[in-house]
């Protein structure tokens, strides 16, 4: 089969990019497509080796700050390439409607994220609805892109969402069916994680995209007030805030590399996450592969990737209240009963050779044309 890849665009590199790389490593040979590619990005050069292919937009000065305000162009630039060439597109789809490429002889598999948040209601990083110019703006062209979004979605010819939770959203606002195929997650022997880590492990630990909405600004005021070490790493735009309101006892340690990342979460005493309606969530599995446990708001993904009691606490509502109890529940007791192994042994379910291999199935089931 002569197969293209397509993602929204090349500049972070995030969960979905991860996929990305996971399905670049199935088939070196296929063609990236994107809207713009940042060479000098981490994601960018991630890709370096791969044949990238942007748009027209994705010459445009400042093109990167400019597709948000321009989201209306999304269907024109998408409709600048041609995949008539193909067998299979398969789309890596989240914020720029990266879907509907199906057509004549070319089949697609759109690996979705999420349907796009900002479309449908849930929480995004940028409060856009602060502005009333800006709001009416984008509840314009969100109305006409939602009916793109939706047009675009009936041509997939197999949907495949990250997780039930984002299996559930396909449903109900594409009525389409689909599979689940959870994100690929780089499962470490854990005896060298062990060696790397700290010895103490009398910290908590946070991070990744420091966006609104994931909610860092309640784990910093939690930690403010217990006064526990916190150590938080990444960036984004809410970095700067959160500085601001940290007490003396959170660290902040930006951008860290794939080996101090891994040192890190071996090292903590338990990774706190408070995404809202989060759509898988990488990062919890990755805290287990390195055998420490999580503590997670109970809803989106977390539920599907973290055992209460066995790998991680839950905690039920966004308060300080709520999480502070979590954390004294976790230090109090179930600190002393989650077992490293038990931890590691959980991350092996979402292992990357799962995940190609169920990405090959699906590409048989396409080449057999059984749909």
């Amino acid at each position: 089969m002569k197969i293209a890849l397509a993602h929204d665009y090349l500049k972070e590199y995030g969960g979905a990019e991860r996929v990305l790389m996971a399905l670049h490593e199935i088939w070196p040979e296929a063609p990236i497509y994107t809207i713009f590619w940042k060479k000098n990005s981490p994601a960018g050069k991630a890709f370096a080796g791969a044949k990238i292919i942007q748009s027209w937009f994705g010459y445009l000065p400042f093109c990167d700050k400019l597709i948000s305000p321009l989201r209306f162009l999304i269907p024109l630039i998408w409709k600048s390439f041609s995949f008539s060439e193909y067998d299979l597109v398969i789309s890596s789809a989240s914020w720029a409607i990266t879907k509907g490429f199906a057509g004549g002889k070319t089949k697609e598999i759109c690996y979705c994220h999420t349907p796009p948040r900002y479309l449908y209601g849930y929480e995004t990083s940028k409060n856009w609805q602060k502005n009333f110019l800006i709001k009416f703006y984008a509840t314009v062209v969100n109305f006409f892109m939602r009916q793109y979004d939706f047009r675009q979605a009936q041509k997939v010819t197999i949907f495949v969402a990250n997780s039930r939770e984002v299996q559930k959203r396909i449903a109900k606002f594409y009525r389409r069916e689909s599979v689940v195929v959870n994100p690929p997650v780089e499962v470490k022997n854990q005896n060298p994680i062990r060696q790397l880590a700290d010895k103490n492990q009398n910290y908590f630990l946070t991070g990744g995209r420091l966006e609104r909405a994931k909610n860092f600004d309640l784990i910093i005021r939690v930690f403010n007030k217990l006064g526990w070490p916190l150590k938080v790493y990444g960036r984004g735009s809410q970095e700067k805030y959160l500085r601001q309101i940290a007490g003396k006892n959170i660290e902040f340690l930006g951008w860290i590399s794939e080996e101090e990342k891994w040192r890190l979460l071996a090292g903590c005493k338990a990774f706190v996450c408070a995404a809202t309606d989060e759509d898988f969530g990488i990062t919890p599995v990755e805290v287990q592969a390195a055998g420490r446990p999580v503590i997670a708001f109970r809803g989106g993904g977390y539920l599907e990737t973290v055992v209460e009691g066995k790998t991680g606490v839950f905690f039920d509502k966004l308060t300080v209240e709520d999480l502070i109890s979590a954390l004294r529940c976790y230090d109090n007791t179930y600190h002393h009963i989650i077992k490293p192994e038990d931890c590691c042994r959980q991350a092996k379910k979402f292992a990357k050779k799962e995940f190609k291999k169920k990405m090959l199935k699906l590409t048989r089931r396409i080449n057999a044309g059984i749909t």
